[in-house]
Parts: C-alpha cells; structure tokens; sequence
C-alpha cells in the first residue's frame, strides 16, 4: 500500500470515527425524554426547581420544559389538550373536577400540605387595620388569589368565620397583581399565597392577618393539613409513555426530599423572584409524594376533596384513589 493510499485510508477511517461519534453525541443528546410540564408561580412550586437546578431531571434521562401558566383552570386546560404533561403545584380540586367531568385526564403524584404550620394560604390586610381577624372584615373590600378553587376557599372562609355572603367583596385578581392591589389603595386586604405575602409583609404594604384558613374554618381542624396544590401528570402520560412518567416521578421524590429537608434548597426561591433576604424565612408548604402518605393523611385529602364538592368546584364526589396515583 502507498503513502498517499495509507493517508487517505486513514483520514477516512479518522473522518468515520468523527462521524460515528459526533452521530453518538447527537444520539445522546436526543435519547433525553421530553416532558412539558406547566408551573404556577408560587412557593408550592419549590420542587420543580430543585429537580431542575440539581439535574434530577438530568439525571432521569429527561428534558423538561417548563411552561409558565398564571391561573389553574389553564393549566387544566393545557392537560387536556395534550400542550402539557405535567403541572407542579396544581390546585387540587381543579384537578379534582376535570377528573370528575373527564375520568382520566390526570393524577397527582405529589400533595403538599398546608395550614398555620406550613404556611401558604392566608389573608393579608393594610398595615393599619385593626382586624385581628377574618371575622372582622365586615364591609371589606377583598382580593383574591385566580381561579374557582382559591376564590370558592377565600368565600367559605370568610363565611365560615362568621361574615354573611353578602357583609363583603371579593374579586379574582392574577398573582402578578397582588402587590399592586395592595398599593393602590382599592383593597382593603386579600387571599394571597406564598411568596407573595412574605415580599409584601416585608415592604411595609400589608400585614398577615390569618394563615392556614382553609384548615381552620372549612376543614374545622387547625392541625389538619389542607392538601390544596400539588404535582401531576397527564393521563395521556402515564398511558403512552409509563416509563417516562416513572422517571419523572422518581426525579420530583427527590426533589420534594431536598425541599423538605435541606435549608439550602430555599436558595431557589429566587427563581421564583423572591428577594434574596427573604429565602431563609418564606414559609413552605410540607411536600409529600403519595406514595408516602399515611392513611390518615390521604383520609384528610378526602375530606378536602368532599369540601370541594360542597363549594361547588368539583362537580360532583370523587375517591383519592380517582385523583391520586402512588408512583
């Protein structure tokens, strides 16, 4: 074989390996499942952040795309029509109901649990109000946070307390506005969520009046956890691709691990934009994947799906075993 026949054998063979492992690379770099996942910009939605930041995703072999959708009934929306495979802090009883009008369409593998403890619905007011609590705002003029689930719970707490249907307002208002609401002067308080609170309290625009109100007055037990939001997947997922959603559900326990458990996931926060110095201090909810969730636990998210039921946004009475699936 001659010197030139041997070069370009082996440029050839150089230019082979290239391509063999630049097609490999690029296999590799497909071979990631992708799943679309909806997230609702609030505290509950630490855990998205932590799988993501941390490459639990990564790890799974997924790419997930997060889609940021500000009120529920559009995440619900984006599930049924297939534009989402996943929600991180969807309202329960949003989810709830569209499996009580469509059996199916989605399961929460993740609830997170809140009251006073685990601080993440509550009633802000001005600074200035002397209010100490809900039952006191008589003629108030209230916000609230979007969709039917959170203005149903905001309703019957105030009703629960003592306050008549018509002894107040109360209107949606989308989380991007709460801070404003509060600043202009219109609103004398509001039914907010965390971070929010946190950032408002801080600047000196509202107060705290009461917190963990929906296991107060609807659940009629402080102690209680209200289960109000947690992470699904579509049904469309766990139909067509089961591994994949396994894989998801395996990377978002770890994240809810570190969430629950480790001070320094709270960094995150500040994806969610929440001013540095309040990262150590903003309220979390209690994450939980359900497949770890006792029986009395999962008996309290019964109760609370059977409230939803009495409010009027779940259309009618729905097992857990129907909304909630242990992965």
């Amino acid at each position: 074989m001659t010197d030139i026949r041997r070069k370009i054998l082996s440029g050839l063979g150089q230019l082979g390996l290239g391509l063999a492992l630049s097609t490999g690379l690029a296999f590799s770099a497909a071979a990631a499942d992708k799943v679309t996942i909806g997230v609702f910009v609030a505290g509950s939605g630490l855990p998205y952040y932590v799988a993501e930041k941390r490459g639990y995703f990564a790890e799974a072999d997924l790419e997930v795309e997060p889609v940021f959708i500000g009120t529920h009934p559009l995440i619900v929306q984006a599930m049924v029509s297939g534009d989402i495979d996943a929600a991180s802090n969807l309202v329960t009883l949003e989810g709830a109901n569209i499996n009580a009008l469509r059996p199916g369409t989605m399961k929460f593998i993740a609830l997170y649990g809140q009251n006073s403890e685990y601080v993440m619905e509550q009633f802000v007011v001005k600074p200035d109000s002397t209010a100490t609590t809900i039952a006191d705002l008589k003629g108030a003029n209230l916000f609230s946070a979007p969709g039917p689930a959170n203005l149903g719970a905001a309703k019957a707490s105030l009703i629960a307390s003592g306050l008549g249907e018509d002894e107040f307002a109360i209107q949606e208002q989308g989380m991007g506005n709460h801070i404003g609401a509060m600043q202009s002067g219109n609103f004398d308080g509001g039914f907010t969520l965390e971070a929010l609170a946190s950032i408002m309290v801080d600047r000196g625009i509202a107060k705290r009046l009461e917190t963990g109100v929906i296991a107060k007055y609807l659940m009629k037990d402080e102690t209680a956890e209200a289960y109000a939001a947690g992470a699904a997947i579509s049904g469309k997922l766990m139909e067509e691709r089961p591994d994949v959603a396994k894989r998801f559900a395996a990377a978002w326990a770890k994240a809810v691990k570190d969430a629950n458990e480790d001070p320094t996931a709270r960094e995150l926060l500040v994806e969610m934009k929440v001013p540095e110095n309040l990262t150590e201090t903003v309220p979390l909810a209690h994450y939980n994947m359900v497949s770890d969730m006792s029986e009395d636990e999962l008996a309290d998210f019964q109760t609370f799906l059977d409230i939803g039921v009495d409010l009027g946004v779940v259309a009618k009475p729905i097992a857990v075993a129907d909304v909630a699936e242990a992965m």
